[in-house]
């Protein structure tokens, strides 16, 4: 079975502060440090996945596996299974994470029928079990991957195939009573291939009532069993279907409101996905705090010049900095945190690239909490947001927005009025931005 030797280290990573150069110790990330009366740890509460950290095997659409991880060649599925959990929860101490999360399909093998699957994961469930009580590591959430199986190449709830749909609910089930029994704090909804490839061979509305059907399910059945934390869906717009339901967040605030599940259902954002669907992170983000729908994030960033996921490590302080200081406008996260949902690259073969990647991920996540520190305790960005909308604020023109004017009463007022344009000061509000970051 692998042990600490596959990293080769034995001390987990600490803060060392700025003037460190070691690249498996943080510059910035102290997690003791209070940042608006909350530790940092307890602010960005970050959690490793086991899918790209542990499962993806280093290949792209031209070339195969790179990374040639020991639990990854041929063996006994369920030993494998075990191996790689002992190398994973070294990883979580090493970098000293408080959370991890998991798809059913990597942290356990498929059996030959979904009885055989479930009695896997819940194998492995134990496993982790024993594993969480003798570390500090919890659970964010977990999820089902009902997209990487050939059952799934026609989607899982948006299935033509009413037996697929029953197979997903299964699986679904099984998910989330491991997520519950493991404390999780969320169940997240990947819908991978809810969507489709050719119009000439879908029916739109039957299969987005089964979707919204196939959620309600979930959520009566999260009630039956107590589970506490919300119902996450991850939005995304494409890749590998043409046009995936889950487009961005304002189509699933839409889907949510049309199938009455706004109260238990919210938002898993990815930086990635916002940038695919020609958002940009800060706007995914914006938009989900103002229907009411925000809930976690998956911290990774794509890549500007190519069209699909390519899950590189966060490193961007401006980006997340306004990301953050959104969040902490808001009081920051309840149940959610920041999911690596990241891969290193396919060259990066070496066990410790691994461990450097996150350390230095969580040490631009510092940073930028920081710089959102700032901006907020200054007003930078939120005095001239609000001098903006002051017109807004006066008695009268609240009267309007409350509804106690008909549109002839406001239309008589603006024939007497003659408006000037007001400069939006777009550049001054850039220069201010960079000045903290």
């Amino acid at each position: 079975m692998a042990t600490a030797p596959f990293f080769g280290l034995d001390e987990a990573a600490r803060f060392a502060g700025e003037g460190s150069s070691d690249p498996l110790h943080f510059r910035f990330y102290d997690k003791n440090r209070e940042v608006m009366g909350r530790r940092m740890e307890d602010h960005l509460r970050f959690a490793a996945c086991y899918w790209h950290s542990f499962t993806w095997p280093g290949g792209d659409p031209f070339g195969g596996e790179t990374f040639l991880r020991p639990w990854m060649q041929a063996g006994d599925p369920m030993t494998r299974a075990r191996e790689k959990a002992d190398v994973a929860f070294e990883l979580f101490r090493l970098i000293d994470v408080p959370f991890f999360s998991f798809h059913d399909a990597d942290v356990s093998p498929e059996g030959e029928t979904l009885q055989g699957s479930i009695d896997n994961l819940n194998a492995i469930g134990e496993l982790f079990e024993e594993k969480m009580a003798a570390s500090k590591v919890k659970l964010l959430w977990g999820t089902a991957n009902l997209f990487s199986h050939r059952r799934y190449m026609a989607g899982a709830a948006t299935n033509p195939d009413p037996d697929v749909f029953a197979y997903a609910c299964g699986q679904v089930k099984a998910a989330l009573d491991v997520t519950h029994r493991l404390k999780g704090e969320n169940y997240v909804c990947w819908g991978g291939r809810e969507g489709y490839e050719t119009l000439l061979n879908t029916d739109m509305g039957r299969e987005l009532d089964q979707l919204g059907r196939f959620l309600s399910m979930l959520v009566d059945y999260k009630h039956k069993i107590g589970f506490e934390g919300p119902i996450l869906i991850e939005p995304k717009p494409r890749e590998p279907s043409k046009h995936q339901y889950d487009f961005d967040t304002a189509t699933v605030f839409g889907f949510l409101q049309k199938y009455d599940l706004t109260n238990d259902v919210k938002l898993n954002l990815e930086q990635n996905h916002a940038i695919l669907a020609g958002h940009s992170f800060d706007h995914e983000v914006k938009l989900a705090y103002a229907c009411g729908l925000f809930g976690s994030l998956d911290i990774n960033r794509g890549d500007d010049l190519l069209g699909w996921d390519t899950d590189q490590f966060a490193m961007d302080v401006k980006e997340m900095a306004l990301v953050f200081h959104e969040m902490l406008k808001h009081g920051g996260f309840s149940t959610g945190g920041l999911n690596f949902d990241a891969k290193i690259r396919r060259q990066s073969i070496d066990p410790q690239d691994l461990v450097i990647a996150h350390v230095a991920s969580m040490d631009a996540c510092a940073r930028a909490l920081l710089a959102a520190e700032r901006m907020l305790t200054d007003g930078a960005l939120e005095g001239p947001l609000k001098a903006r909308y002051a017109g807004w604020d006066t008695a009268e023109n609240r009267a309007i927005l409350d509804g106690r004017h008909t549109l002839e009463e406001v239309a008589a007022r603006g024939r007497s009025l003659q408006p000037q344009p007001r400069s939006g000061r777009q550049e001054y509000l850039e220069s201010l931005l960079n000045r903290y970051v």
